[in-house]
């Protein structure tokens, strides 16, 4: 018997689209405009606009499942209905969960980098420390529940969206609204599978939509709002992402930006306005971590306690109090607090993608081949969806395996543990 109730209707539209875009803006600009342009060179703003494409693409599915199916399970409901009680569904929903965690770390290490940068201090152990410290403060608000999160989500999306846009325009007007990259020379050293990895690692600032698909029935006239809720979040968020781009790349030579690739726009900001600048973007950035943080272990909680309702991973109480929702939200936050404290910002962010880009072809694959005619989709754009993660994933797997072969073998094994233990746990431990 579930012993959480969730709250149905409780997340407006406006709160569930500051939710989506607090998860993207908090993980996406802040943490990985310096990794994309290593990938990418002096194209990686076109990098995340390719990535809003394939993305797009991705919340297709997603969307006509959610719209007929609402469900706080979100991603779980999905993969369910497409394989059912099957290791295939706990395998891929527990990759997604695992996503979402490696991405909450991401947000929390991005936190502690720009916070030091308001001291002089680079790396070092206060960075975990205060990645965890950070991890904490979130886990201590979700207990206070919905309504909070709510209010704060949609503050701080005030607050940082407007921030990050009048850093774009200033540090834009500083290059004189010239749209040009500080060295034009770079461009041809940009290769095909560069731009494509690039694009790979990119898509991780837009999965925060499906923060949104998680939040299923809590949201209001779900059937209506999680669809809108997903496609505004992600034009608010390309819009966004394009503007910074260009204001950084303006800025910085490419080789600038990847030195400084972990706080790679409070860096850009000291040309414009020097330290007034930069303590301005490490408070944007602080504002912007913290809340996606929240937001993300607002959704990641809720599809772990499905998957337990579901009977599709084992839960244990440890003798703490409380609902099974209470109890997966200390699980996410121990678990993003270890990953914050023994990985840097490079590795989580690889792991985060190679994790996401599997489970969302599968994802496809489940409504192509089992949901299509059910919910309606249109098998060419499905088709378009899986190709292109393909693509992506391929080429992001053959540049790491080249320049840091260590973290595809270690999540290929990953990969590999998450669909062994689903599948013993499917035919002998529940059986038991």
């Amino acid at each position: 018997m579930r012993e959480d109730q969730y709250e149905q209707g409780s997340l407006t539209l406006s709160g569930t689209v500051a939710m989506g875009t607090g998860v993207m803006i908090g993980a996406g600009i802040f943490a990985l405009t310096g990794q994309v342009a290593e990938l990418a060179g002096s194209l990686f703003p076109l990098a995340f606009l390719a990535a809003a494409i394939v993305s797009g693409f991705s919340a297709y599915s997603y969307i006509k499942v959610s719209n007929k199916y609402p469900s706080a399970g979100g991603i779980a409901m999905i993969l369910k209905r497409a394989y059912g009680p099957s290791t295939v569904t706990g395998g891929a929903a527990l990759l997604m969960a695992f996503s979402m965690i490696i991405n909450e770390s991401l947000v929390a290490r991005t936190f502690g980098t720009y916070t030091l940068q308001l001291f002089g201090i680079e790396g070092g152990m206060l960075v975990p420390l205060l990645a965890v410290g950070l991890i904490i403060l979130a886990f201590v608000i979700n207990i206070a529940g919905n309504q909070l999160i709510d209010r704060i989500s949609q503050i701080t999306a005030i607050l940082k969206i407007g921030g990050i846009l009048i850093f774009a325009l200033v540090a834009l007007w500083a290059a004189g609204f010239s749209f040009q990259p500080a060295e034009k020379d770079l461009v041809s050293d940009t290769s095909p599978g560069g731009f494509l990895a690039g694009v790979a690692l990119a898509i991780l600032a837009f999965k925060g939509f499906t923060t949104i698909t998680n939040s299923g029935d809590e949201v209001k006239d779900p059937k209506r709002n999680v669809g809108r809720a997903i496609m505004i979040s992600l034009a608010i968020c390309t819009f966004v992402y394009l503007l910074v781009c260009f204001a950084v790349g303006s800025t910085l030579s490419i080789p600038d930006i990847i030195s400084a690739k972990d706080y790679a726009l409070a860096e850009a900001a000291r040309p414009a306005l020097g330290n007034y600048g930069l303590w301005f973007t490490v408070a944007i950035a602080i504002i912007a971590t913290a809340s996606g943080l929240l937001a993300s272990l607002f959704a990641v909680s809720r599809m772990l306690a499905m998957l337990t309702d579901m009977s599709l991973i084992p839960h244990e109480h440890f003798g703490m109090p409380g609902t099974v929702q209470r109890h997966t939200l200390v699980y996410t936050v121990v678990a993003a607090a270890l990953l914050a404290a023994l990985f840097d910002l490079s590795r989580i962010a690889s792991l985060g993608a190679i994790f996401y880009l599997v489970m969302d072809i599968i994802i496809h694959w489940g409504v192509f081949r089992h949901l299509r005619k059910d919910v309606g989709a249109t098998p060419l754009v499905l088709i378009t969806a899986m190709v292109l993660d393909a693509l992506a994933l391929a080429a992001f797997l053959v540049l790491k395996w080249h320049a840091d072969p260590a973290i595809v073998l270690i999540a290929a094994s990953g990969i590999l543990i998450v669909f062994a233990f689903e599948r013993f746990f499917l035919k002998v431990w529940r059986s038991e």
